[in-house]
This record gives structure tokens, C-alpha cells and sequence, in this order.
């Protein structure tokens, strides 16, 4: 929750207009429970998205996660009715199975580092190739996993992209 990647995004959707809730999952942080790789997980997102579709009923919602958190999070979002918009930040590929986005064809924004150690470019260019939908792909140039001095890069490609495809998640 703390993280800089993760705080930047909430910082860029927030300056957006749009609702934002950052949360730690079980057993990260200060937060209880047990890391339950990726099973309970999926129950805190859920949460979370009961949460928000309570605190604005008429907005539709959108779900943002980095690296853990958008293979956890962006498999609830493709199963949510709820949701209608993704967007997975540095996506870890090479460790993890991203398959389950490739019936969803809600669109998707993901930005990602060329140098990221957790998801190598060529794999994730695959990925969003085989993607139905609207897919769009940021690669920010010499950024590791964590976008250590390109957060002002991560920060443009998130409020781009919703400058010139999602406006309507602001009304």
C-alpha cells in the first residue's frame, strides 16, 4: 500500500477525479491474516470492490494493481460485473499466469518497465497481443519493476490514457 508505485497511481487516479482505495492484502503490512498466495487475496479485492461500489453506487469502477497485486486484482476485475475498466502496472510475467484476462474484453492499460526483472517486455507484449478488447501498452524505457526514476513516466501513461479513452469514468 505504501509502495511508491502503488502510491503513485492512487496520486494519479486521485488527481483524475476518480474514488481510489489503496489497501495492504491479508498478512502484508500491518493488515491480519496470512499471505494466501493469491486464493484469500482474491476475497480482499472483492472486499475492497464491495466497499467502493457501496461508498459511489452510481460510478462504474475500475481496478488498478501492480505486480502481485495485478495478477490478484486484475482476476476479480475480469470477473466482476462491476469493473469496467483494468489496469495492471508491472505485471509479472515470468513467474505468473496471465491467461485468464484473455476472455475479458474490458479494456486494459498496462504499463510496464524494460527493464523489469519480474516481467520481461517480449512476454508481456504477447500477452496484450492476445488480448480481446481495447488493450492498450506503455513501455517506459530503462524503468526496473518499481519505476525508480520514471514514476513522473508511470504517472503520464496512466493519465494519458485516461485523458483519451476513459473520460467517462469521471462523470
Amino acid at each position: 500500500m505504501h509502495n511508491k508505485v502503488v502510491y503513485q497511481a492512487a496520486k494519479s487516479l486521485d488527481t483524475l477525479g476518480l474514488p481510489v482505495l489503496r489497501f495492504n492484502f491479508r498478512g502484508a503490512g500491518l493488515s491480519a491474516g496470512e499471505h494466501n498466495r493469491g486464493v484469500g487475496e482474491r476475497d480482499d479485492v472483492r472486499a475492497a470492490l464491495d466497499f467502493l461500489a457501496k461508498q459511489f453506487p452510481s460510478r462504474p469502477l475500475l481496478l488498478a494493481g501492480f505486480s502481485f497485486g495485478a495478477w490478484v486484482g486484475l482476476r476479480v476485475g475480469c470477473e466482476d460485473p462491476r469493473v469496467s475498466h483494468l489496469v495492471g502496472l508491472g505485471v509479472p510475467v515470468n513467474s505468473s499466469d496471465f491467461s485468464f484476462l484473455r476472455p475479458s474484453k474490458k479494456p486494459k492499460l498496462f504499463v510496464q518497465g524494460s527493464a523489469d526483472q519480474y516481467g520481461a517486455v517480449e512476454k508481456v507484449k504477447r500477452l496484450v497481443a492476445s488480448l480481446p478488447g481495447q488493450n492498450h501498452l506503455v513501455v517506459v524505457e530503462g524503468a526496473d519493476h518499481f519505476f525508480s526514476g520514471k514514476l513522473d513516466q508511470l504517472d503520464a501513461a496512466i493519465t494519458t490514457w485516461f485523458e483519451s479513452s476513459v473520460f467517462s469514468l469521471k462523470r
